[in-house]
């Protein structure tokens, strides 16, 4: 059985602004917590038992505290002897040691990977293998919902901008008379690109300055010629028109591995049809596109086109394009059976499957300037999951591309608010063996303010010196929510799923 990972710690006791075990989107099976997470989430318990009956506070407002969240880090490093993250002992007991250190708005954060859905819990619960394995799935599209993406995003984390990040769908163009679909009618899935572009347009219009960009959903392949087996090329502009001059897209979000035209496979970066869709969306004014490259589960058939190494020969090939290799193309999340194995992780070299691919093709080609890893889905789960994994990707993309390079995600609503991973990035840290070691670099605030905004401001056009206005308290009541008082504490809740046994 499932269930999900709030009520699981509901039952359980279990009070964590970070969470203790990898959760399931609905897209594969949740994996049993290791040894490991099982002795991290009942340290925590320990300690801010132990915290809060000094301190004369409620476990659960402790847990709410800048000092709960320090102590979540600072069990973490006991159980794992990585020292992973700064934290001092004084920052679980004073509430004035953590803000003196990691003062709020330190850094601009913009998050590249952002994403909320249109009445969808993801889908996974209509899988043909999920009904035979007897499951029952809740609705619970409300937790992926728009209002309670600006809630999670926008009040109850110190992200300042991010980017809607679209999932594959295909708007529907025109009707059967030939008439020119518009907004819902056009349909596109779990997050279509006119569904975006009006929640961007929203949070703009709420917050009176730039907070959010909105991607297109439009690859090669969304719609396709199926007498000549090729793209079709005709409704292919008409949709890059749409998505352009009405939409007012700021980049492209590419699935190689999916299809949603019906074209009976995917595609390459560096194939013929990409090339032309790349010199059409030049001629256009948009030259960015954020490709899902590892995570191959999602298509058992397709999932080996999620491999970036065809992001070597689409880079050299269009010097003048920008390209976000969302994940750092990461090819088995830790919330898969036997990962390290079916990663190849090597601790004596500290690569593993597909992120060598792309550090090697950095390696290959110094002069590359126009790649930019992204680490959504990538430092979250490998920090939770193995800290030490977790200084190897961030070392390796730092010690190849540059902290000038690698780009702040964080894939949620997935996982919840972000200011867990925000939190742990400030803090996260590469010792000085594995520095030594390996030839990685300590991080320097320099480093984290690059990945956290700065990079992603300059890929976007972004002015930094323009002032962004915080939402108001009384924003979401716009958006027709339940969230009055600015004041509420962020819920900490993990939105995904776990299995009921754990």
């Amino acid at each position: 059985m499932w269930i999900r990972k709030a009520d699981r710690d509901r039952r359980k006791n279990v009070i964590s602004p970070v969470p203790t075990q990898l959760v399931s989107n609905e897209e594969y099976i949740p994996r049993p917590q290791s040894e490991q997470q099982k002795k991290v989430e009942a340290l925590i318990g320990d300690m801010s038992e132990l915290r809060a009956r000094k301190l004369g506070m409620d476990r659960r407002a402790f847990m709410s505290t800048a000092m709960g969240m320090a102590t979540c880090f600072l069990a973490s490093n006991q159980v794992w002897g990585s020292n992973a993250f700064d934290v001092d002992e004084a920052e679980t007991w004073e509430p004035a040691a953590s803000a003196e250190k990691w003062p709020k708005g330190e850094y601009f954060v913009f998050d590249v990977q952002a994403h909320f859905t249109d009445g969808y819990a993801l889908n996974f619960r209509n899988m043909e293998f999920v009904k035979n394995m007897g499951f029952q799935l809740a609705e619970t599209k409300e937790a992926y919902g728009f209002r309670n993406f600006v809630k999670e995003m926008l009040f109850d984390s110190e992200t300042d901008c991010l980017v809607i990040s679209g999932v594959p769908g295909r708007e529907k163009l025109r009707d059967a008379q030939g008439k020119v679909l518009e907004g819902r009618a056009r349909g596109g899935g779990v997050l279509p690109s006119w569904l975006m572009a009006n929640a961007r347009d929203e949070i703009n219009r709420l917050s009176g300055s730039t907070r959010a960009f909105s991607q297109g959903n439009l690859a090669p392949n969304h719609y396709w010629d199926r007498i000549a087996n090729q793209p079709d090329k005709t409704q292919l502009l008409e949709q890059m028109d749409r998505e352009i001059n009405q939409y007012k897209i700021a980049s492209w979000k590419w699935y190689c591995h999916t299809d949603p035209g019906s074209s009976g496979g995917g595609f390459q970066c560096d194939d013929e049809h990409s090339a032309w869709f790349i010199e059409e969306s030049k001629k256009r004014g948009i030259k960015t596109i954020s490709v899902h490259k590892g995570y191959s589960y999602q298509s058992r058939t397709l999932g080996h086109l999620a491999n970036p190494k065809d992001m070597e020969k689409a880079a050299l090939n269009n010097p003048d394009f920008t390209f976000v290799v969302y994940h750092s193309a990461l090819k088995h999340g830790p919330f898969e059976p036997d990962w390290k194995k079916s990663n190849e992780y090597d601790p004596t070299t500290g690569d593993f499957a597909w992120h060598a691919i792309l550090m090697d093709i950095k390696k290959r080609n110094p002069k590359i300037n126009n790649l930019y890893p992204e680490i959504g889905s990538f430092f979250g789960p490998l920090v939770i999951a193995d800290p030490v994994m977790a200084m190897h990707g961030i070392g390796k993309n730092i010690k190849y591309y540059g902290s000038d390079h690698v780009v702040w995600g964080t894939d949620c609503l997935w996982w919840g608010s972000p200011q867990w991973v925000i939190d742990a990035f400030k803090r996260f840290q590469i010792s000085d063996e594995m520095c030594e070691k390996f030839g990685y670099k300590k991080l320097t605030k320099k480093d984290k303010a690059n990945i956290f905004g700065l990079n992603a401001a300059r890929i976007y056009g972004l002015d930094l010196k323009k002032k962004r206005k915080p939402l108001a308290p009384d924003a979401l009541d716009k958006l027709k929510t339940a969230y009055n008082d600015a004041a509420i504490p962020r819920s900490n809740d993990a939105y995904g799923w776990v299995r009921a046994a754990d």
